[in-house]
Formats: structure tokens, C-alpha cells, sequence
């Protein structure tokens, strides 16, 4: 196994971010769904919102008793908002969880920390439209046609966003609305694309 192979587990096709002695960081290859990040339209982080105890409960739960045992807990840190110091809240200990935005910007999808710790002048809500590194953090749907966007665990502008990566692979800093969006239900749905270390 390398970083960058895909494999197989559970019934969902992942990328391997990063490798240790007995362990690898994966990502689901794919947008699994769409849901919103909170069940209520009140500030929240990741620590309380509704999508890490989805990821932690239900959807933990389609696991098979084997491929639990597999995953590995680990203590996820939730920084501020690097652009509008808006609170990350507490550290967390999660089995499965989204990426951070330093992680999506700094670590697994090439580094671009330049951008992010040196915003430009006119750079208010994205991250950069021409970073090399955009390309990278595309992510679709199986077996549909098209980018689409997906959440990042980190806080946008304010503590009803959460940051997330637009369907061209940009950081969206500012981020979406965690509940209420301007689709038909309501909702502001984003994709899900979950991540979790697996024991080898």
C-alpha cells in the first residue's frame, strides 16, 4: 500500500492520505451524500454538530463488527478560523470525522500554507481560485457526472458556517450555512467525503 492507492472497505471505495507503521489515514474516494452540517440553525463546532455524531453513530454503525474493530480513535484538534478567528471549539475524539481545513490545505492534497497563513489583500471569502492544488481536492459522486462541493470540519466567518471545498476544489474560508441553504427543502445540503485511520 502506498499514499494515493485506493482501496476497498466496508462498501465504499478510499484514498490513502498518509501511511504510518500500522496504520493509514483514508478518505472515501467519493462523495458518499449530501447532508447539512448541524440539525439546528445555531452556532455550533465540530464538537457538537450534527454531522460528527452521524459519522460517529449511525453511519459507524454500517460497519460490520470486524471492520469497527479496525478503526482507530484518534484526538482530531479543531484550530480557529484562520482568516476570522472564529472558535474551533474543543479538541475531539473521533473514530470517523471530516478533514480539517489545514489538512485539506496544508497536508493531504499538497501544501499550499503559504496561501492560507498569507492571505492577499483582496482575498475575502476564498482561498485561492489559481492554487496549484485546487485540482487536487475535486471530489464527485459515484457514478454522476460533475464536481460538486463538500464539508471541511472547520468553523467559517461565523459560528453558523463551517468551511468547505467548492466543487472546483477551492476552500471555501468564509464557508456555507450549517442548516439553511437555498435549495427547494431548506437545507444546505454539502457533501459528506469521510475519513478515519485504519489499523493494517
Amino acid at each position: 500500500m502506498q499514499t494515493g492507492d485506493k482501496i476497498s472497505f466496508g462498501n465504499y471505495q478510499w484514498r490513502v492520505l498518509e501511511l504510518l507503521e500500522d496504520r493509514a489515514l483514508i478518505i472515501t474516494e467519493y462523495i458518499i451524500e449530501r447532508r447539512p452540517y448541524h440539525n439546528v440553525y445555531k452556532e455550533t463546532t465540530w464538537a457538537d454538530c450534527a454531522i460528527r455524531a452521524y459519522l460517529n453513530g449511525e453511519f459507524h454503525d454500517r460497519f460490520s463488527v470486524d471492520e469497527q474493530s479496525r478503526m482507530i480513535p484518534v484526538l482530531n484538534r479543531n484550530p480557529d478560523n484562520e482568516w476570522y478567528g472564529c472558535e474551533g471549539g474543543d479538541d475531539t475524539q473521533d473514530t470517523i470525522f471530516l478533514l480539517s481545513m489545514e489538512e485539506a490545505a496544508c497536508r493531504y492534497f499538497g501544501d499550499s500554507s503559504l496561501k492560507l497563513y498569507n492571505p492577499g489583500r483582496n482575498q475575502r471569502y476564498w482561498f485561492e481560485r489559481k492554487d496549484k492544488n485546487n485540482s487536487k481536492r475535486i471530489a464527485r459522486h459515484e457514478g454522476e457526472k460533475g464536481s460538486d462541493w463538500w464539508w471541511l470540519r472547520s468553523p467559517g466567518r461565523v459560528g453558523v458556517k463551517a468551511v468547505y471545498i467548492h466543487g472546483d476544489g477551492n476552500i471555501g474560508i468564509q464557508g456555507n450555512n450549517i442548516l439553511i441553504g437555498n435549495l427547494s427543502d431548506g437545507e444546505c445540503r454539502g457533501g459528506v467525503r469521510p475519513a478515519l485511520w485504519l489499523k493494517l
